[in-house]
């Protein structure tokens, strides 16, 4: 049974209701669906803050990989690509009212680019559409090709994402073989080398059966290569066939890794059991890091 600190209320609202509207009537696909996030009313509604967020998933909702802790469909040949996706994607997300998008997608390593270009084409057309909304992209690897995450970072996001999703020594058994602990730190850390204001961000899962001096020397890791923003989140199984949750991670725990991210020098940190990567992305942008550059810009004037 879970524990009483992993069960949340069943998604309510009007923003809710008509987001998930808008998303049949467009074919448009959300992570936040696709992935089962139980934070789902939260981040559709606005939540306390009012700062509606919305994850959407590009390129289709079949993966050509398969990672045994996610539930999104695997297809070595997935359909092709829709070229009307980036603007009906940008239409919605203009009409909508949110305050902050992020784009994620299947991996697509049937394309030559991994799909780098249709992400770009996306971030470039919502920023004509509606400049004011901040936008994040959770990108994959793109098999290490750097030139794919070089087009990403300079579409003009805000924040670019990129998950290692667990400790080094556990990612074989994690990820699909197609990805590892290195070639993730390199997406990140050319992000960073080619925009240096852009802000970079991951995301870890607990309770795969870490160890705790991995995830300190995975921190430490990510810090060497500048990167901004980690949040960490239970690992809940999706369903029997994906593999096996080791340990429901105590709340405390999630406290003690924030207060050591937060000393190691990490711009902000998301971290609680219930903490999915895009978990109120917003309000952690809006609050944090842009009114602290404010701050900052007026303090220098």
């Amino acid at each position: 049974r879970l524990p009483s600190w992993l069960k949340t209320e069943i998604p309510v609202g009007g923003n809710y209701a008509r987001i998930k509207n808008d998303l049949r009537g467009l074919k448009l696909h959300t992570v936040c669906e696709e992935a089962r996030c139980p934070n789902i009313g939260d981040c559709w509604g606005g939540g306390e803050d009012a700062t509606a967020t919305a994850t959407i998933m590009l390129m289709g909702d079949e993966c050509t990989r398969g990672c045994r802790f996610c539930s999104v469909k695997t297809n070595r040949a997935p359909a092709a690509l829709d070229p009307n996706e980036p603007e009906h994607t940008a239409e919605a997300i203009s009409r909508w009212g949110l305050d902050y998008v992020v784009l994620t997608s299947v991996d697509r390593d049937d394309l030559p680019d991994g799909g780098a270009d249709h992400f770009g084409q996306t971030v470039e057309l919502i920023k004509q559409k509606a400049p004011q909304i901040l936008v994040e992209c959770l990108t994959g690897d793109f098999r290490g090709n750097l030139d794919g995450v070089r087009r990403v970072a300079l579409s003009g996001l805000d924040v670019y994402a990129h998950n290692i999703e667990t400790v080094e020594n556990l990612q074989a058994v994690v990820r699909d073989r197609r990805a590892n602990f290195r070639q993730s730190l390199s997406v990140l850390e050319h992000a960073k080398s080619v925009r240096p204001s852009l802000v970079t961000k991951t995301s870890m899962m607990l309770g795969l059966g870490e160890l705790d001096s991995e995830v300190l020397q995975a921190m430490k890791d990510l810090r060497g290569v500048g990167v901004d923003v980690i949040t960490f989140g239970q690992y809940m199984r999706p369903t029997k066939k994906h593999m096996k949750v080791v340990e429901y991670v105590e709340p405390a725990k999630f406290d003690h890794w924030g207060a050591v991210a937060k000393d190691l020098g990490f711009k902000y940190v998301a971290s609680g059991p219930l903490v999915r990567s895009s978990y109120k992305a917003g309000e952690f942008y809006i609050k944090n890091i842009l009114r602290g550059e404010k701050e900052a810009k007026t303090a220098n004037t």
